[in-house]
């Protein structure tokens, strides 16, 4: 079983800034790459010498995302488009072939695509949003990762972060299944890190964005002064710390971006 780190590691990751190439020579592939802290975790990587795997629905704006990292002219990328919503087994399987044909390997897996759903209680919930909400934040993370998990092993460090969620760490009434899905992340990286930790690799851990300047945000927080949250970019380093070798060794842990207040 995973150990808790200690209170001076569990510093690290919140001050931790990465060098100029500490990514360089790193195949990683993230979802909901298109918007909000995908886009932003996406082009700070290739800022540090990744390569990109940009997946998401919209292929105009992975595009745009493509456009800014050739922009950096420090590294490349591909544009994976991928509706996590109504991709079959053979959507996955294509897409892990082409990796498999372009990379040969991946280094690093970020889980972030998710919607939101509604708030509303149990007693009322939408059954059809809510299978909606539980397949794409939970279902398919998990069905990416079994897809990807032969590419994984091929790296001789391979990072998984799901991004994770305070209201998947503490019940709240109302988050309904947004709030499941995210308890399901929490179960699926611990229950996946225990399978993997004797290989040692890859390494997998969930990581709390905290409050963010995001879509999903002001959907479930409409009245809030955004000028009080972070913006995606400000969070990004946490996200780069797992995904590249400075955190080499650190496996099944639940880890927080922000300092809590």
């Amino acid at each position: 079983m995973a150990e808790p780190l200690s209170a001076s590691t569990l510093a690290v990751h919140q001050r931790y800034q990465a060098g100029p190439d500490e990514l360089r020579g790193r195949v990683i592939a993230v979802t909901g790459a298109s918007d909000g802290i995908g886009r932003a975790v996406a082009l700070a990587a290739a800022a540090h010498g990744a390569e990109l795997v940009l997946i998401g629905r919209s292929v105009s704006k992975l595009e745009a995302v493509h456009a800014r990292i050739a922009a950096l002219h420090k590294a490349e990328a591909s544009i994976a488009p991928l509706d996590l919503e109504r991709a079959l087994a053979r959507d996955y399987d294509q897409l892990a072939d082409a990796l498999q044909r372009r990379y040969g390997r991946l280094d690093g897996l970020l889980h972030n695509a998710g919607i939101l759903g509604v708030l509303a209680p149990i007693e009322h919930y939408d059954v059809p949003t809510w299978c909606r909400v539980l397949h794409v934040n939970l279902t398919a993370a998990f069905a990416l990762t079994q897809v990807l998990l032969p590419l994984l092993r091929c790296s001789q460090d391979a990072s998984i972060v799901f991004t994770s969620s305070g209201a998947g760490r503490h019940a709240n009434a109302y988050w309904g299944a947004y709030a499941v899905s995210k308890f399901g992340i929490e179960a699926l990286t611990h229950v996946l890190a225990e399978e993997l930790e004797r290989s040692g690799n890859p390494r997998v851990n969930a990581l709390n964005p905290g409050p963010v300047r995001t879509r999903m945000r002001r959907q479930a927080f409409p009245a809030e002064d955004i000028s009080r949250l972070a913006a995606p970019e400000d969070i990004v380093q946490p996200y780069l710390w797992l995904l590249g070798p400075a955190s080499r060794g650190v496996n099944g842990q639940s880890l927080d971006c922000q300092a809590k207040r």
